[in-house]
């Protein structure tokens, strides 16, 4: 609408002044081309050549998956090259609503305020199931440590200071805990990282939902921080007697240490593919078969062998996104529903199940005009 008045105002304007020679008439043109501009979204994708260079941002907790679909791709699309920014879930959210990338990754569904700024509705499609793991550095515990949600609730407010505490050593009976000071390690990032952890722990631990709730960014009362997974990881690394949250395949790769936490059945459970897999079957089932609502979240699911802090990491595409980026990635999602999935486990994500892989496909050809 506001395109069509200024083409009209444009138009009518260099009519109206035509005595006053071409000049004026140019201006109006470039009035109208100018205004244009401004209400026409752009996006972020090229060509070179005849390479077509998309861009997209967000997640760490997906940055390794991504890197390889993106290299396996262009393997077999030569023409496509996809550069993926592992910036954090709330950059790549801000990317995307300012039109400067393509598509964004995300731990976590976009709020409706978020979705508000969009200035239309995303969809949000699941790509692989990974896990937020307490990874810790007590060289000389040599057993795996037991957490609750009201420990690591305490831990993360700064009630709980040291290792050999009595309300872990209750949790932990027979295993000698370091008298030794906990440091806190947090994501200083906007993440979706913390957006899980957060999420999880504001469900089950009123204190927490009080007085630090969820979201991507909180102000943490105590601890240190680290940018992105890789930055949280490197401190967890170089501090003795550090914990933080940080996602499972960073942990695995660093061969870092990880709680077993207390799950909604109160069985203590450590991530791996098999308690992903559950959670994920458990929260598909509670949300129902063939639900065109892909926003599911697997946090706090039920049953026995469900690891609680499981997570989707969703792609995020506006619908109809212009040719020729939409047409690509509606290619590039069927190729990783049905291909790419086999890359999952290599790289400790779990891979979605067939249903849900169905229903993907099915709504991914909402993202091509």
């Amino acid at each position: 609408m506001l395109t069509s008045f200024f083409s009209q105002f444009a138009v009518q304007l260099s009519l109206h002044v035509k005595s006053h020679g071409l000049a004026l008439r140019v201006g109006a043109g470039l009035l109208c081309a100018f205004v244009m501009g401004i209400a026409t979204p752009t996006y972020a994708a090229n060509m070179r050549g005849d390479t077509l260079l998309m861009t997209g941002s967000g997640s760490t907790f997906i940055n390794p998956l991504f890197s390889k679909w993106f290299s396996e791709y262009n393997k077999l699309n030569p023409k496509v090259e996809i550069n993926y920014q592992s910036k954090g879930s709330g950059q790549g959210i801000t990317d995307l609503t300012k039109r400067t990338v393509d598509f964004a990754a995300s731990d976590v569904v976009m709020t409706a305020d978020e979705i508000k700024k969009a200035g239309s509705d995303v969809l949000h499609f699941p790509v692989a199931i990974g896990a937020v793991v307490l990874a810790y550095n007590l060289p000389s515990l040599k057993v795996a440590l037991k957490l609750d949600p009201a420990a690591i609730s305490a831990i993360a407010r700064g009630h709980i200071k040291k290792w050999n505490d009595p309300k872990l050593a209750a949790l932990n009976p027979g295993v000698s805990l370091p008298d030794q000071p906990i440091f806190f390690i947090y994501r200083s990032d906007g993440s979706g990282t913390t957006g899980v952890f957060t999420d999880y722990l504001s469900r089950v631990d009123a204190d927490f939902a009080k007085e630090v709730g969820a979201g991507k960014a909180v102000r943490w009362p105590t601890g240190l921080g680290g940018k992105g997974n890789e930055g949280v990881t490197a401190n967890l690394k170089n501090t003795v007697g550090a914990i933080g949250y940080i996602e499972n395949t960073y942990a695995l790769a660093e061969k870092m240490a990880t709680a077993q936490l207390k799950n909604k059945e109160g069985q203590f459970v450590a991530a791996s593919l098999d308690s992903m897999t559950e959670a994920a079957a458990q929260s598909l089932k509670a949300a129902g078969k063939g639900s065109a609502d892909l926003r599911i979240s697997l946090i706090n699911a039920s049953g026995k062998k469900s690891y609680p802090m499981t997570s989707f990491t969703f792609l995020l595409a506006y619908p109809k996104t212009p040719a020729p980026a939409g047409t690509e990635l509606v290619k590039f999602m069927n190729w990783a529903m049905a291909h790419g999935q086999k890359l999952t486990t290599p790289l400790h994500y779990a891979p979605l199940p067939p249903n849900l892989i169905k229903l993907i496909q099915a709504e991914a050809q909402k993202i091509a005009p």
